[in-house]
């Protein structure tokens, strides 16, 4: 929240009482521009409201007892103590009540009445704060007091990640280009895909920082209950972990953390205010792998995850707009096209680009090697995509559907997903050793002669998950409505992500794509075989790395930029994927990063961002949360000694090439 605004409201009130104004006389305050103001509740006889020993409030004081305002909504706010506590609905009409965490129950909606006071009223319950006339203690009643909000001193600070960079973001352009960091691969509304409960935590809550970044309550005791996590992610080798989020954070996020939320709106706003300008936020939902999932409160077919996270990024949007003003005026914009997106971007705001990567678009699962769609479906699925704003999309993910094969994962993930593709699709992946260098990701397990006397036991298009030695590659590439469905994406000019495809369907795909002579291909995190980069970059597309460690970062950089084609501009981005299955950039063990340092561009300081009582810091938690970006840059910068500077310029540039990419895609 936004704690040095000024507030105008407020010093009207002070001033007002100090001068024994007339109440009729005195301005009313403004219950819209609030946010971050230390105010005394003062009832009509002068009194003050103060914390009583029952864990209530009564109105008997004659000392102030501040409270901190923290915005929720329109006029709508959390009252904080002094305490750590926030005022409750409590008993309702018995008594309202200190509470010890912020929720619906702590949200309060302050309505402007005569001259100088306002009305409180308990936004779920619709009732009003009063103080009963015999016991001056406050609870719910149908008729509220009219409290002046009195201008105070010692209020605590509200629960709140801090930034920890000064300065003013870069706005403008150089040389008539853009300047920013790109990521093209991003999940911030995966906190309701498979389900909505596998993820623990949310980006953001009305009700602030101690309501958002929570442990999933299955994850209990001490993180034993975590199985996804444990046996899958790999972060907790005992298997256990602390599960407290505020104010300590021991545990989590950290790098290698799976399930924990990572991309809490403020540490998203570090790393714009760091040099982010355009990030690629993709909807993400595995049906097969949400019905399996124990534990659900929302439904598990993709396009209605893609319905639900799309509400939600708009909600976001919303709700940053309204910290700062109203509608438009916040940092976080939903752009549609690249002209908007630039002008957001000058502006020295974030343009957030939408995608979607999930496994079964349109309904198009595959069962049995039936497919479960047609292409009225595709049309209808495409339609309704971009009128959601989606631009950007991959044809499969992680399972094999009714559009083309997928290129396997490897390891314990990859043995687990496997078996999800079985309940999905009625068969396991199915394997050829590759008949070129290039091929899909190795899976277990591998046998020659079991995979050879299997295949001449079992009848045609029956697996089992035993397979030739590697390396492997996914028989099924592009099907007729992959095809169809990729003609579509052109038709609308949404890019196509070929990441996850299997190396047939990639090479499929570039074909149709080539043949169009289309422009919007994209690899933006790096799953696919790197064979396919040159073809991407002669299409005038755009191919990133997925966000590894610096080191292994800057080889990548290296690599790809020396297979770029000189015919068109050179920019380099990265493709997390925060909030994804996926571990981020480790910590080196180095000193390297001295904190504070200068940003990229020169215009702002970073120091080490704090969130409650933990400190992080790029040198020993690596890329823990997603506002170390900045710092994982500046970790990259010295990481690549001469070529410090270079990588840099070509990141800088990053928004640019993207822009300049997703303009060529509509040019067909």
């Amino acid at each position: 929240m936004h704690r040095k605004r000024v507030l105008a409201a407020v010093a009207a009130v002070l001033t007002a009482t100090a001068l024994n104004v007339p109440p009729a006389q005195a301005a009313s305050p403004d219950v819209n521009a609030l946010d971050g103001a230390c105010v005394a509740l003062q009832a009509p006889n002068g009194s003050f409201v103060v914390r009583n020993a029952l864990g209530g409030y009564q109105a008997t004081g004659g000392a102030t007892q501040p409270f901190r305002l923290q915005k929720t909504g329109a006029a709508s706010y959390l009252f904080y103590g002094t305490g750590t506590d926030f005022l409750g609905q409590g008993l309702g009409t018995l008594g309202v009540l200190a509470a010890g965490a912020a929720s619906a129950d702590t949200n309060w909606r302050l309505t402007a009445s005569t001259g100088d006071t306002v009305t409180i009223t308990a936004v779920t319950a619709n009732r009003h704060l009063a103080v009963d006339p015999i016991l001056r203690t406050l609870a719910l009643r149908a008729t509220g007091t009219r409290f002046t909000l009195v201008s105070a001193s010692g209020c605590a600070s509200a629960p709140e990640a801090e930034i920890d960079i000064t300065g003013q973001p870069f706005t403008g352009t150089v040389d008539g280009e853009v300047r920013g960091l790109a990521d093209l691969h991003g999940h911030l509304t995966a906190y309701e895909f498979i389900g909505g409960d596998i993820h623990c935590g949310e980006p953001w809550s009305p009700y602030g920082i101690t309501a958002a970044l929570v442990d999933c309550p299955d994850h209990e005791p001490a993180g034993l209950g975590a199985w996804w996590e444990n046996l899958a992610g790999g972060g907790y080798p005992t298997f256990t972990h602390d599960t407290k989020g505020w104010p300590t954070f021991r545990d989590w996020p950290k790098h290698n953390s799976w399930t924990h939320e990572a991309m809490y709106y403020r540490w998203v706003e570090r790393a714009w205010r760091g040099g982010l300008r355009l990030y690629t936020n993709l909807f993400v939902n595995n049906a097969a792998l949400c019905e399996i999932y124990p534990i659900k409160t929302n439904p598990c077919e993709d396009m209605a995850s893609i319905r639900l996270q799309a509400q939600r990024i708009y909600e976001l949007q919303d709700f940053i707009d309204d910290q700062h003003g109203g509608p438009g005026r916040g940092w976080f914009r939903i752009v549609t096209d690249p002209e908007q997106a630039r002008s957001v971007i000058e502006q020295g705001k974030l343009a957030v680009v939408l995608g979607a990567e999930v496994s079964q678009p349109f309904g198009c699962g595959l069962r049995n090697g039936v497919p479960q769609c047609d292409r009225a479906d595709i049309d209808a699925g495409l339609d309704e995509l971009h009128d959601l704003g989606v631009r950007r999309m991959f044809v499969c993910h992680k399972f094999d559907n009714a559009l083309c094969g997928v290129r396997f994962d490897s390891g314990a993930a990859g043995t687990i997903i496997n078996a999800a593709n079985y309940f999905s699709t009625g068969r396991f992946w199915q394997v050829e050793r590759c008949p070129t260098a290039a091929h899909d990701n190795t899976i277990s397990v591998e046998s020659d002669v079991l995979s050879g006397a299997l295949s001449a036991l079992l009848p045609p298009g029956v697996t089992l998950p035993v397979y030739p030695s590697a390396p492997h590659c996914n028989v099924n590439g592009l099907t007729d409505l992959g095809a169809y469905a990729i003609e579509g994406m052109m038709d609308r000019g949404m890019m196509v992500d070929l990441d996850h495809m299997s190396v047939k369907a990639t090479d499929q795909a570039l074909d149709l794509l080539e043949a169009n002579g289309y422009a919007g291909a994209v690899s933006g995190h790096s799953w696919l075989d790197p064979s396919f980069y040159p073809r991407i970059y002669s299409l005038g597309g755009m191919a990133v790395p997925y966000g590894f460690g610096t080191e292994q970062f800057h080889a990548e950089w290296r690599s790809m930029k020396a297979v770029a084609d000189p015919r068109y501009e050179f920019g380099f981005g990265v493709g997390f994927d925060t909030g994804g299955f996926g571990h981020q950039p480790p910590p080196r063990g180095t000193n390297a990063v001295r904190y504070p340092f200068r940003t990229f561009d020169g215009g702002s300081t970073v120091d080490r961002q704090r969130t409650g009582e933990r400190t992080y810091d790029v040198n020993t938690d690596g890329f823990a949360h997603y506002g170390m970006l900045p710092d994982w840059l500046e970790d990259l910068r010295i990481v690549s000694g001469p070529d410090g500077q270079a990588i840099v310029t070509d990141m800088s540039r990053g928004a640019e090439v993207y822009l300049r990419m997703w303009a060529r895609s509509l040019e067909i």
